[in-house]
């Protein structure tokens, strides 16, 4: 995904970033170099170096920092991007599994019941055009058990201060 737009908002103190239609915020406490007071962030620019996929940011002291895209859509739980990712880490650990594997190529073609090339797209953690439906049927055929696990988010929480002892 290519950025349309960017901008620091000192009130806010985050950036404003325009991926495709929509708005995400990204705050300056996620940012490697972070503005203070006395050194403030002067320019901020989308980067064409990076394939317009992460903007640059200079402070008042000259030092500056980038930012990817994926770093916003991260942070901001962007669904499509969560989508990809789950995609990515399922087609790794397929990788691994046929790697170790006993069957052969054509023998999982068969058992799936599908083409060598749609074979090779799932294999291939570029494409983000299959499903988790057909990984999980392949990692079957593999015969792996396949268990989804849903935690609770990192919560940033309140720090304890010495009035309150909790």
């Amino acid at each position: 995904m290519t950025i349309r737009s960017v901008r620091a908002n000192n009130h806010k103190k985050a950036f404003e970033v325009r991926v495709g239609t929509r708005i995400y915020w990204y705050p300056f406490a996620r940012l490697d170099v972070r503005p203070a007071t006395g050194n403030p962030i002067v320019r901020v620019a989308i980067d064409p170096e990076l394939g317009r996929e992460a903007f640059t940011y200079v402070l008042k002291s000259g030092v500056e920092g980038t930012v990817h895209v994926d770093q916003v859509l991260d942070y901001n739980k962007d669904p499509g991007y969560l989508r990809n990712m789950l995609l990515y880490q399922l087609t790794l650990e397929v990788q691994r599994r046929v790697a170790a594997s006993p069957l052969s190529t054509r023998e999982l073609v068969r058992r799936l019941g599908t083409s060598a090339s749609q074979y090779y797209r799932l294999l291939d953690q570029a494409s983000t055009q299959k499903s988790t439906d057909q990984l999980l049927r392949l990692l079957c055929v593999l015969d792996c058990d396949v268990e989804l696990t849903v935690r609770s988010s990192n919560v940033i929480r309140r720090r304890p201060t010495a009035a309150t002892g909790s």
